[in-house]
């Protein structure tokens, strides 16, 4: 049984990545989600057995999830994906009173493509657009960028659908 160790929470395109390398590549486990990648691997370093650590080629600072854990994982694999729809989302149906967008790094540019946005909005950063979507809903900020699945069950209206994004994924196994 093998663990793929990736980013959450539930409705991450890393965590959809997760199943599908398991799938393609017949293996039977689970995927297991951590709040970041660096999380991930860390906990990985205290594993025994067939875990590997599943990233994404956007992820902010994979660089540094590569070179400082070079003594104990290795890249394997890499593969590419179509993500979840990648959607703006909010609860405040017209973008002019948007004020504060938030997302996870990577995507955070697709927030100037909505149309009718202000130019002059806050954005907050999160960890994973699935933690966007549910700070959304927990009204830390107006609206989000975020997975088409993780807005819908955060209880969000999607404003605009960017449509899924072919992404790159990478697979870490450990060394040994």
């Amino acid at each position: 049984m093998i663990t793929v160790h990736t980013l959450g929470p539930a409705g991450t395109n890393c965590e959809k990545a997760a199943h599908l390398w398991l799938k393609n590549n017949g293996h039977h486990g689970e995927v297991k989600l951590h709040q970041t990648l660096e999380d991930a691997a860390q906990y990985m370093r205290n594993t025994n057995g067939a875990d590997i650590l599943l990233g994404c080629i956007v992820y902010p600072h994979l660089h540094h999830l590569v070179f400082k854990n070079l003594s104990y994982l290795k890249l394997i694999d890499c593969f590419v994906m179509n993500t979840h729809n990648m959607v703006f989302a909010g609860k405040n149906l017209d973008p002019g009173e948007i004020k504060t967008v938030g997302s996870h790094p990577a995507p955070q540019d697709l927030i100037h493509q909505v149309p009718g946005i202000s130019k002059q909005l806050s954005i907050k950063l999160f960890n994973s657009n699935s933690e966007a979507a549910r700070q959304c809903a927990a009204n830390a900020v107006d609206a989000c960028i975020s997975t088409d699945i993780s807005a819908r069950s955060s209880g969000l209206t999607i404003l605009t659908d960017f449509g899924p994004v072919p992404m790159g994924f990478s697979i870490h196994a450990k060394i040994g």
